[in-house]
């Protein structure tokens, strides 16, 4: 395939999606990479095809001591340079090209095989000094090219549409819309109905969610949209992550942080609870998110226009100039 954005930095995974000594497969831009974590926290990463005869080696094992990947057919055995062992030795040259990784801290960038275009963002790092991480929900692979789905991380106009019937959200004005080469922020107001007590009861935690909650949603392109929101319970942050695994099939998760200092969590166990119900409900955001650009008819010239979509045509542009 011809590939989606060559020198863009990627961000394709987090620490915790790696158990240790397990392998993890990856998709990106039409290559198949096998990763893997060893107890001393290195992590390694080489293409996913064994030289032999082809095997996958994210279906084999890591074996601990070496800390190497063996392939699953004939049990061969290879180092994190793509070296073959034997009687735990590297001998020769690389078989297998390694996929380059970028770590900074729990989080994994790549450039793929290519040379980078762009620095890798410090929006996560900058926005979570004083937050606590939550957990990663929603991943998994959207069935829809890699430009359906980052438009409607940058389509502020949804979330009255898509995610009506979870949140009852009525309006969504906007004050402010600034972009900054590939950066980009948006200021906006979600304006609520308020929820039945059957929704209420299904999801508690939309008892913390006010009628009318200010939020900011910061871009940097292509990967990243952080939403932003400051509730009376405390603040929290969300990273939607969005990458290319081939012309037409897009994956995505997301990152989670808060901080929340209510008098409410003094009760035992309610601050996990909540957190839990948040979780849940930033799942079914990514869920209701992917089926929409996933029932999308092939794209064409809108004939209709909503307000405040300047937003689009920036993210088209940056995709179509690249």
């Amino acid at each position: 395939m011809k590939p989606i954005l060559p020198g863009a930095p990627w961000l394709v995974a987090h620490r915790s999606m790696f158990a240790i000594d397990k392998p993890y497969k990856l998709t990106l831009n039409g290559c198949d990479y096998v990763l893997w974590q060893n107890n001393k926290g290195e992590i390694f990463s080489l293409e996913n095809t064994c030289p032999h005869m082809q095997a996958p080696l994210s279906d084999g094992w890591i074996c601990k001591t070496n800390h190497s990947v063996t392939c699953p057919f004939h049990a061969l055995e290879f180092n994190g340079e793509g070296k073959l062992l034997k009687d735990g030795k590297p001998k020769g040259e690389a078989l297998i090209n390694k996929l380059n990784l970028v770590v900074q801290g729990d989080l994994i960038w790549t450039y793929g095989s290519y040379e980078p275009r762009l620095p890798i963002p410090d929006l996560i790092f900058e926005q979570t000094k004083e937050l606590r991480f939550l957990g990663i929900v929603g991943h998994s692979s959207i069935p829809a090219p890699f430009l359906n789905c980052i438009k409607i991380n940058y389509d502020f106009n949804h979330q009255n549409g898509v995610h009506r019937h979870i949140f009852r959200i009525r309006e969504n004005p906007v004050e402010s819309f600034e972009q900054n080469g590939y950066a980009a922020r948006v200021v906006q107001t979600f304006l609520r109905d308020k929820n039945s007590l059957a929704e209420v009861l299904k999801n508690p935690s939309l008892l913390t969610l006010p009628r009318q909650i200010k939020n900011e949603l910061e871009y940097t392109f292509p990967s990243t949209a952080l939403f932003k929101a400051r509730l009376p319970i405390g603040e929290i942050l969300q990273f939607f992550i969005l990458y290319p695994e081939t012309e037409h099939q897009t994956r995505t998760f997301v990152l989670c942080y808060g901080n929340f200092q209510s008098p409410l969590f003094k009760v035992p166990g309610l601050k996990i609870f909540f957190e839990r119900m948040l979780l849940a409900s930033t799942t079914k955001v990514v869920e209701q998110d992917s089926r929409a650009v996933a029932s999308l008819y092939p794209l064409q010239k809108p004939k209709i226009r909503l307000p405040n979509e300047e937003i689009l045509s920036y993210v088209e542009k940056l995709y179509h100039e690249w």
